[in-house]
C-alpha cells in the first residue's frame, strides 16, 4: 500500500473515534503505535545479531504478543490493556532501576505519550492496518519511514506546528556535506526535531565504517535534544531505522534549560548542525541560564550563544540556519556577532531564497558556517539561485532539491571566486556597519524607480493628459455621429 494511502487509511479510522480530537492527536497516536511495531521488528533482528539479547519488555507487552494477531484483543479488553497495563509499564522504564539501555529508550519515548483512542474495535483496526502493510525488517519498508514521517510532517502542518522542526531534506544533506563530519567526532543537534540532520550525518559517516569497532564508534557519535514529545518520538524511531540501535543520546529535554556555565569540557562537540527554532520566545526564566550579555527571550539568539560555547577549541565547526533578522539585528545579536568575529571564523553565509521552508514559513533564511578559532578576516556570501527564471518561490509542489547545490558544493566551495552569486566582504567593512551582516548581492543592479514625490507629480500630469485625451475622443465621436447620444 502506498505511504499516502496507508497514513490516510489509519487517520480515517481514527476520525471515527470520539476520543481523538484533531490532527495532532491522531498523529501522536499513530506515531507511538508505529514506534512499538518498529521496536518489535528490530528486536527480532537483535535476538539474532546481539549475543544474549534480552528484551526490556515483559513478554505480554511485546508487540508480537499483544498486537500482531489480527484476531487478538479488541474492544474494551484492548483499551483496558493499553491504558491500565501497557502504558504504565512502558512509562516506568524511564526511571526504573536496572533497566537496560534499550528499555531506557522505550521509557523516554513513552514518558509523555498518551492513548487517545476510546474504541478498542477501532484501535484493533489501526493495529491490523500497520501489521499488514509494514515490515520494518524489510530494507524496502525501512527506507519508507523517511516517506512516512515526511507525510506526517505534511499533515502536522495543518495542525499548525510542523514548521517548528521541519528542514527540507536537500538542505540538511547539503549542510552535513559541507561540515563533513568524520568518524570519531561528536555530532550534536541541540534542537533536533525529528532527527533530519542527524540521519544525514549517520549516512555520511557510514561511508567511513569498515569494521565492527567503527560501527560502535558511529553509534556513540550522534547526540541530539528535542523538547517536544512527538518529534522526539519520531527522532528516536528515525535513529533506530538508520542503524543507531540504542539512541540513548537523543534526549527529551530543553537544551536551553541548563545553565550555560554547567556545560563543561566533556560537553564540547566537534560539529553542530542545526536549524534552531526562531521567531519565538522562550518561557520566563530561561534567559537567566545565560550570562547577562546574552540574556534575551529570542530562542535563536540563545541557541547561537550555546553553540559558540559548546564547540571544541581545536576542530569545532557548525552550520546553523538563521533568519534574516539575526543578520541585521542589534542588541544581544550584535554582542553575539561581535564575539563570532573575534573568536570564530565566520567564513560563509549562504543566503537562501524565498520559499525554502514553504509552506511552513515565509521567513527569509540563511545558513551560517563557522569554525572555532578566530578572528574572522572576511566573509564569503553565496546567494543561492532558483533553478530557473520561471521560479518566484519554492513550494510544496516545487521544493528545493539537492541537485541545486551542485554549483555551490562542487564548483565553488573549495575554489572560491567572485561570480554572479558569490562575493566577499572584509571583517573591517562589517565592523564599520556595527556587525550588520545583511549584505546584498553586488552583482545585481538595483533598479532606481525614482523619487516618490516626483513620481506622484508625473502621475498627476499623466492622469490629466489621459482625461483630456478621453474627452477629445468622446467629442470627436459625438460629432461623427451627428451629435446624437
Amino acid at each position: 500500500m502506498p505511504i499516502e494511502t496507508l497514513i490516510k487509511v489509519i487517520q480515517d479510522i481514527m476520525r471515527k473515534d470520539v476520543g481523538v480530537d484533531g490532527d495532532a492527536q491522531r498523529i501522536s497516536q499513530m506515531v507511538w503505535l508505529l514506534f512499538l511495531k518498529i521496536f518489535d521488528d528490530r528486536e527480532q533482528e537483535w535476538k539474532v545479531t546481539i549475543k544474549g539479547y534480552k528484551s526490556p519488555l515483559q513478554s505480554r507487552f511485546q508487540w508480537s504478543n499483544w498486537a500482531s494477531n489480527p484476531e487478538g484483543m479488541t474492544g474494551e479488553e484492548l483499551i483496558d490493556f493499553v491504558t491500565n497495563d501497557l502504558f504504565p509499564a512502558l512509562k516506568q522504564l524511564a526511571t526504573k532501576a536496572g533497566v537496560t539501555p534499550h528499555g531506557k529508550v522505550v521509557g523516554g519515548v513513552f514518558e509523555d505519550a498518551y492513548n487517545y483512542m476510546k474504541s478498542g474495535t477501532l484501535l484493533r483496526q489501526v493495529i491490523n492496518t500497520i501489521e499488514e502493510d509494514v515490515d520494518f525488517n524489510s530494507s524496502k519498508d525501512r527506507h519508507l519511514f523517511n516517506d512516512i514521517y515526511e507525510k506526517i510532517l505534511s499533515d502536522l502542518q495543518s495542525a499548525g506546528n510542523a514548521g517548528e522542526y521541519y528542514t527540507p531534506r536537500a538542505l540538511t544533506r547539503f549542510m552535513v556535506d559541507m561540515i563533513n563530519p568524520q568518524l570519531g567526532e561528536k555530532i550534536f543537534d541541540p534542537a533536533c526535531g525529528t532527527g533530519g540532520f542527524l540521519v544525514n550525518a549517520i549516512e555520511h559517516l557510514k561511508k567511513q565504517v569498515k569494521t565492527p569497532k567503527d560501527k560502535k564508534v558511529l553509534q556513540e557519535s550522534i547526540f541530539g535534544v528535542e523538547k517536544k514529545p512527538l518529534p522526539h518520538m519520531l527522532a528516536i524511531t528515525n535513529m533506530m531505522l538508520h542503524g543507531i540501535d540504542v539512541p540513548a543520546n537523543i534526549k527529551h529535554d530543553n537544551t536551553l534549560s541548563r545553565p550555560l556555565k554547567d556545560y563543561g569540557p566533556k560537553d564540547r562537540v566537534h560539529c553542530v548542525i542545526t536549524n534552531p527554532p526562531f521567531g519565538g520566545m522562550e518561557e520566563d526564566g530561561v534567559e537567566n541560564n545565560f550570562p547577562k550579555k546574552y540574556q534575551t527571550r529570542e530562542t535563536a539568539d540563545l541557541f547561537m550563544a550555546l553553540i559558540m560555547h559548546l564547540l571544541r577549541h581545536d576542530t569545532g565547526r557548525a552550520a546553523v540556519v538563521l533568519p534574516d533578522g539575526f543578520l541585521f539585528g542589534e542588541g544581544v545579536k550584535t554582542t553575539i556577532k561581535r564575539e563570532l568575529f573575534s573568536d570564530f571564523n565566520l567564513h560563509t553565509i549562504v543566503r537562501l531564497p524565498k520559499g525554502v521552508f514553504s509552506p511552513y514559513t515565509g521567513i527569509n533564511t540563511n545558513v551560517l558556517f563557522i569554525e572555532k578559532g578566530g578572528p574572522t578576516k572576511h566573509v564569503w556570501f553565496f546567494e543561492h539561485p532558483y533553478p530557473s527564471k520561471e521560479y518566484t518561490s519554492y513550494s510544496r509542489r516545487n521544493p528545493l532539491t539537492i541537485k541545486e547545490f551542485d554549483n555551490l558544493e562542487k564548483k565553488w566551495w573549495n575554489k572560491r571566486k567572485n561570480n554572479e552569486y558569490a562575493w566577499k566582504v572584509s571583517a573591517k567593512e562589517i565592523e564599520a556597519k556595527n556587525f550588520n551582516l545583511d549584505f546584498k548581492n553586488p552583482h545585481v543592479v538595483d533598479i532606481n524607480h525614482g523619487d516618490p514625490d516626483e513620481l506622484m507629480k508625473e502621475y498627476a500630469v499623466l492622469s490629466k493628459q489621459l482625461i483630456a485625451t478621453r474627452d477629445t475622443l468622446k467629442n470627436e465621436l459625438m460629432k461623427a455621429l451627428g451629435g446624437k447620444k
